[in-house]
């Protein structure tokens, strides 16, 4: 007797109609979604693609850097020669025309450490400043970084060279390095990170503690910026390192000229009909003026990833 109760007490299951509202449909297997695959696979040959556009130009130029004069014009584009000739190349890329190449290595390293190390340094103090203090016309500021980031460097090339011309400082590495100094993204990306990244509890314990605001900076601050430092540092160096329209219309000496123009001035002479420049030597030349970039992003990288990361979720 109690059982019956018992079982009739228990509530009928419900009948699935296939017209009734708010049953939600069954998938057709488990952790099966419709459609989902074909997405899956438009982004796998999406990013397929971007790589194979990425990866072959420089497949074609580690290969290319090994072949002669002879052999750019016998072989494949993708696929090596008879004669392997890198090291060759390297010799002559460094030995032609008294060492200009590491005159203009030496420039860039010069470019990069002033202008992109400046531009950083800059970054940092302005981007903490701006982060951890208040002050009258803060959002103005905040608007002018936003529209500096939003114009674009070739815009001012000509403004800027006009005012350097009228102060004698063109033809001069003051041209490349001064205007290298001003990074607004450095600027802002620093501002957004710092207010993230340096608790305002902790400056206030390091206040009370007896540290100024110097001593707050250097030992509580910058130790926690360093993954914004290094992304910030990754930017500015890439930037200034591939710069190529300001040295154009600042120099021309090719005694201060940056890789990128010098090496541009050996691709022009070398497609010129009796130019003494062998076009071996600007493949060569840059293959070597990338591999110090690899080789930042490499060494930097966990530094770099986890400055973009920061500051992305909220407790």
């Amino acid at each position: 007797m109690s059982s019956s109760v018992t079982t009739a007490s228990q509530p009928a299951p419900a009948q699935n109609s296939g017209g009734s509202k708010g049953v939600p449909r069954l998938r057709t297997r488990k952790g099966h979604v419709p459609g989902r695959p074909k997405r899956s696979v438009l982004l796998t040959v999406l990013t397929g693609l971007i790589l194979l556009y990425t990866v072959v130009p420089l497949v074609w130029l580690v290969i290319s850097a090994t072949k002669t004069q002879e052999g750019l014009a016998d072989s494949s584009g993708l696929w090596f020669s008879n004669d392997f000739a890198l090291w060759d190349n390297i010799s002559q890329t460094f030995s032609y025309h008294d060492g200009i190449f590491v005159r203009w290595l030496l420039n860039t390293l010069l470019y990069v450490v002033l202008g992109a190390g400046g531009a950083t340094l800059l970054a940092i103090l302005g981007g903490y400043a701006l982060a951890k203090f208040t002050f009258p016309g803060k959002r103005a500021v905040f608007a002018v970084v936003i529209g500096a980031v939003a114009v674009p460097g070739t815009a001012l090339a000509v403004p800027t060279f006009l005012m350097f011309s009228k102060m004698g400082l063109t033809d001069t590495p003051w041209a490349v390095i001064i205007p290298s100094l001003v990074s607004p993204f450095g600027l802002y990306l620093m501002w957004v990170f710092a207010t993230e990244a340096i608790p305002n509890e902790l400056m206030e314990a390091a206040r009370i503690d007896g540290a100024g605001e110097i001593r707050t900076f250097f030992q509580v601050a910058l130790p926690l910026l360093a993954p914004g430092t290094v992304t910030v540092l990754l930017f500015t160096t890439v930037a200034t390192w591939n710069n190529y329209f300001l040295p154009l219309i600042m120099l021309k000496d090719p005694d201060w000229y940056p890789l990128t123009l010098g090496l541009d001035a050996w691709n022009n002479q070398a497609q010129t009909i009796g130019g003494d420049v062998i076009f071996n030597l600007v493949i060569t030349g840059s293959l070597l003026t990338i591999i110090p970039l690899i080789a930042a992003f490499l060494l930097l990288q966990r530094f770099w990833q986890s400055g973009l990361a920061a500051g992305s979720v909220k407790e």
